[in-house]
């Protein structure tokens, strides 16, 4: 989620300040919009603005994911000095046990940036028995949390366990998961050795490829899900769109075949976007197309999820239906029996 751009190629404070300006102008998605914005400052190195606006973010009434803010927060707050604050910020993520990885694998990199090694493993290792217990197959968003950890262990030098092992069996570029984390890496750096710094470069293009593999999916492919009230007035309005979405129920049932089947072909990084028909009305308006055409759903979806509005679909172990039925999501569109 962090534009890692060099400074010297982009202005990062102009950036963020154009990211302040589009969340006032969308305030429905001020959170992701400011988050970015934060980024920009920090690698622009003006680490306390991006304090301002984590804080501004964490003072806000509704929240979306309160343990994001406070673990970017307490990584920014620790590279500027401020350890004490850092810590305590950690701790308390850890004691609120969130169910998204991001706050996991943000706090324990921080602990491994600064050569907490061991905790770095404990978060990583809590994080994954958190979210990873009794779950078939770890959705997408868990893999920079077994790989993480996977790197804190071999560099600590533990023998591989079942989840080092999975970590493994996910990561698919042509360097083994072993050899990129190899602790003894740097030392080739410094070889006169040719066959060694070979080999070295055939590791970092692999880590490159896999680099630009996350960049280039920077959101989820996501599907566009409308509550009953929201289907019921947009079918009432565009009367076209009826084809489409037949039912309020035939429509739920739509969205979780669809991304089953998704996941079946292999494709990663699913998700849910929800609509609300003014905001599809606008965006229709601003693509200068009327509402009740088919062909602009998707283009919304893919809107709404550019701009961080989409849900990790298969939801959590334990979390709720995404369908919003108070259900969880085993017990209710998770369980194909149902």
């Amino acid at each position: 989620m962090r534009p890692d751009t060099p400074a010297e190629t982009v202005d990062h404070h102009a950036e963020a300040a154009r990211l302040e300006r589009t969340a006032g102008l969308y305030p429905e998605d001020a959170e992701a919009l400011l988050l970015r914005a934060a980024a920009h400052l920090e690698l622009a190195g003006d680490r306390p603005a991006a304090s301002a606006l984590y804080d501004r973010l964490l003072s806000a009434d509704a929240l979306e994911n309160p343990s994001l803010v406070r673990a970017l927060k307490a990584s920014n707050l620790w590279e500027y000095g401020h350890e004490a604050e850092a810590r305590a910020i950690i701790e308390g993520i850890r004691t609120t046990s969130p169910r998204d990885p991001a706050p996991w694998v943000i706090i324990a990199e921080a602990l491994e940036s600064h050569d907490e090694l061991e905790a770095a493993q404990e978060t990583f290792t809590e994080g994954a028995r958190l979210l990873l217990t009794d779950v078939p197959e770890p959705p997408y968003s868990t893999r920079a949390l077994l790989f993480g950890r996977h790197r804190v262990r071999r560099m600590l030098g533990v023998a591989h366990d079942e989840w080092d092992l999975l970590a493994d069996t996910l990561h698919s570029m042509p360097v083994s998961l072993d050899e990129l984390h190899d602790p003894k890496r740097v030392w080739s750096l410094g070889s006169n050795n040719p066959a060694e710094l070979e080999a070295e470069i055939s590791r970092l293009r692999a880590e490159l490829g896999a680099y630009r593999e996350a960049l280039s999916r920077p959101f989820p492919v996501a599907v566009l899900h409308w509550p009953a009230g929201e289907l019921a007035e947009l079918v009432a309005a565009y009367p076209s769109l009826a084809v489409e979405y037949p039912s309020h129920e035939e429509h739920l049932a739509t969205i979780e075949a669809s991304l089953r089947e998704l996941a079946s072909s292999g494709t990663p990084n699913l998700g849910i976007v929800t609509g609300t028909v003014p905001s599809y009305e606008a965006f229709a308006a601003s693509e200068g197309a009327s509402p009740g055409e088919v062909d602009l759903l998707p283009q919304y979806a893919t809107t709404l999820a550019a701009r961080g509005r989409a849900v990790a679909w298969p939801p959590q172990r334990g979390a709720g239906c995404w369908c919003g039925s108070g259900n969880s999501y085993k017990d209710c569109h998770g369980n194909p029996e149902a």
